[in-house]
């Protein structure tokens, strides 16, 4: 799908017209500055989208178009949920940024115990507020139609509890002399969902693994580099996506 994505609240039917305006519409006009004849995708995000024909714009905000045809995307399978640690600074972000434009489904944030940065109170709900806001966005810009849910940060309890519902739980951890195998080399499921916890920049602690690993989750590596946790989920699930044929 290479035509740009932009985000309504709901589809109109096929056949009508729709007209794009507030800051969707603006972008599209003032930044995009879309012509009539060309083409548009319009989605809600969650797997259904129209797509369109520009017809006309109006003013600096307002993009009519008339619909061609409405969608619904299915859902992935298997589906991939990474539990990001949360890093330092902007890395949060990074990470999102570039799970979101490789495929990953679902993002969980992590407060794990060797985790720096700590989201309490308003600094939180901005921290996770952005988390959202990047996903939205990256998530048209690599013209996704289903964007990844970013979930409520975690407790490592509630962690744990994700994991014993997987059809693979996989921990990354870069201690080597723990017996870790190659996530290349993981049997992975047909269907069903796919966790993947990526720890912060000192590691998932030993408690942190043996509570994992009691609700079925095995550690694996990615290789014989360690990668930082802004890059590991990413490179992670690509090789996820690549091997469950979903890339295919």
């Amino acid at each position: 799908m290479t035509a740009p994505v932009f985000v309504v609240e709901q589809l109109a039917g096929t056949g009508g017209q729709f007209v794009l305006d507030g800051p969707e519409g603006r972008h599209a006009v003032s930044v995009k500055r879309l012509q009539p004849g060309e083409a548009v995708v319009l989605t809600d995000g969650a797997g259904r989208y129209a797509e369109c024909e520009v017809i006309a714009a109006e003013g600096k905000d307002r993009l009519i178009v008339h619909v061609t045809s409405v969608s619904e995307d299915p859902e992935p399978a298997p589906r991939i949920t990474v539990v990001q640690a949360l890093p330092k600074g902007d890395r949060g972000e990074l990470a999102v940024e570039t799970m979101t434009e490789v495929g990953v489904d679902a993002i969980v944030p992590w407060q794990a115990a060797r985790c720096i940065t700590q989201w309490k109170g308003e600094r939180g709900l901005k921290a996770l507020g952005k988390w959202r806001a990047t996903a939205r966005e990256a998530g048209k810009q690599s013209r996704r139609v289903r964007f990844p849910e970013v979930a409520d940060a975690a407790t490592t309890k509630q962690v744990a509890a994700l994991l014993a519902k997987a059809d693979l739980a996989a921990v990354l951890h870069s201690d080597f002399e723990h017996g870790s195998a190659p996530l290349a080399t993981a049997e992975l499921p047909d269907r069903g969902e796919i966790v993947l916890v990526v720890g912060p920049e000192g590691g998932v602690s030993k408690d942190e693994l043996a509570l994992f690993e009691e609700a079925g989750a095995k550690a694996y590596v990615l290789g014989p580099t360690v990668l930082r946790t802004s890059t590991a989920g990413t490179a992670a699930a690509a090789l996820l996506l690549g091997r469950t044929g979903r890339w295919s």
